[in-house]
């Protein structure tokens, strides 16, 4: 039988402060306690799985015996984004983070997107991605302006309403600001945000596309491609490598989208790595700094994981994790510098088995890959020896 290890990332559910979170303004911030706070937060299948047994958690009711191996885990890189959260994930280090503009592009960079676009920019800020719209929408239609803005992430987006200018044209622009965005100005990500709408009611569309800095070597994803096993992508993990390493992948436009996907893939006879994300968790609630949201978002995901659990072989693993943290009961709305929970189920995992607190998310690619048999030049150290029966 194919062995399967089925990935699961909610996209920014930290689970407390690191040592380091003050240097990044971060102390105190603890996304899942905040969403104890509220009585939207019903996870009876992560709690029997063992999420409030982790060390330190300081929220919720702890199981006498949960069903699964917990833990949670200490970004070594430097950073507190998608990019290098995902990025460590997959085996790779960052020591220095992304560039981020938090006064906006220099000009040296504007000119060049100017002269790649044939167009004018407005905004050039950190921005609410709908509050821009609200505040620029009209000047862009009236001009052909190209709305330019960044957010507390290292991006650069770029936001024009689709009756004024095409998707494919935003896309090119995008891929003109990709070429841009290098070296020095690298960026994790340039995010095309077409919109739709009047003034007023202005509403961005699922053609959002991602354009990624590709990973700086091999991550476990361009292993396990290698080894002729599958590595199947639902959500932005396709965007988040930049397609690298992948065999097939599926978009979404829901976090309950990107589960009854991974459904689909669960009920195939794949072989290898089968990567979620959802995004919901951050991009509408953790931003948004919308604490019953996040929670009920939670409790979305808890059925869903309730529903997945009885499509698991007998050879699959279950992991579930997140990239960042991005507390929404505190002042800011950027990602918060976080530990990350590590969750993993199986026939063949223990039951009950706590890890304690790791060093690096990077031990998940350590991890997978030896159970999948596939040589990787990566960072990280396996935990399977701990975790199989």
């Amino acid at each position: 039988m194919n062995k399967r290890v089925f990935l699961i990332v909610l996209d920014s559910v930290g689970v407390g402060e690191m040592a380091d979170s003050i240097e990044y303004g971060d102390k105190g911030s603890h996304t899942l306690r905040a969403c104890t706070t509220s009585d939207k937060l019903n996870i009876p299948k992560l709690t029997e799985m063992g999420i409030f047994n982790i060390d330190g958690i300081g929220c919720g009711s702890s199981v006498a015996s949960p069903i699964a191996t917990y833990g949670k885990l200490a970004e070594i890189s430097k950073g507190k984004d998608t990019t290098i959260g995902h990025w460590e994930i997959s085996g790779v280090i960052s020591p220095v983070p992304l560039p981020t503009y938090p006064n906006g592009f220099p000009e040296e960079v504007l000119a060049k997107l100017r002269k790649a676009t044939g167009r004018e920019l407005i905004c050039n800020l950190p921005y609410s991605g709908t509050a821009v719209l609200d505040d620029y929408g009209k000047e862009h239609m009236e001009t052909g302006a190209l709305i330019v803005y960044t957010s507390a992430d290292s991006v650069l987006q770029i936001a024009a309403h689709e009756d004024h200018v095409s998707v494919p044209e935003l896309y090119k622009y995008c891929e003109d600001a990709r070429e841009i965005m290098s070296g020095v100005h690298g960026v994790g990500r340039i995010i095309a945000r077409p919109f739709v709408g009047d003034v007023g009611s202005f509403k961005r569309t699922s053609n959002r596309h991602d354009y990624s800095l590709l990973p700086p070597q091999n991550t476990m994803l361009d292993s396990i491609a290698a080894a002729g096993l599958d590595v199947l992508g639902v959500g932005k993990i396709y965007d988040i490598f930049a397609g690298k390493g992948i065999t097939d992948y599926v978009r979404t436009v829901s976090n309950d989208d990107g589960m009854l996907k991974t459904f689909e893939y669960a009920k195939k006879d794949f072989n290898g790595l089968c990567f979620v994300n959802l995004v919901d968790f951050d991009m509408m609630f953790g931003h948004r700094n919308d604490v019953n949201g996040y929670a009920n978002a939670l409790t979305e995901f808890d059925v869903r994981l309730k529903e997945l659990l009885p499509m698991l072989q007998p050879d699959d693993i279950l992991m579930i994790t997140a990239d960042h943290g991005c507390d929404p009961s505190t002042p800011s709305t950027d990602h918060s510098r976080e530990h990350t929970p590590i969750l993993i189920y199986g026939e063949k995992v223990q039951v009950g088995k706590n890890l304690g607190i790791r060093d690096g998310f990077c031990d998940i690619a350590a991890t997978i890959t030896e159970y999948l048999g596939v040589d990787a030049d990566i960072k990280g150290n396996s935990f399977l020896g701990e975790i199989l029966k």
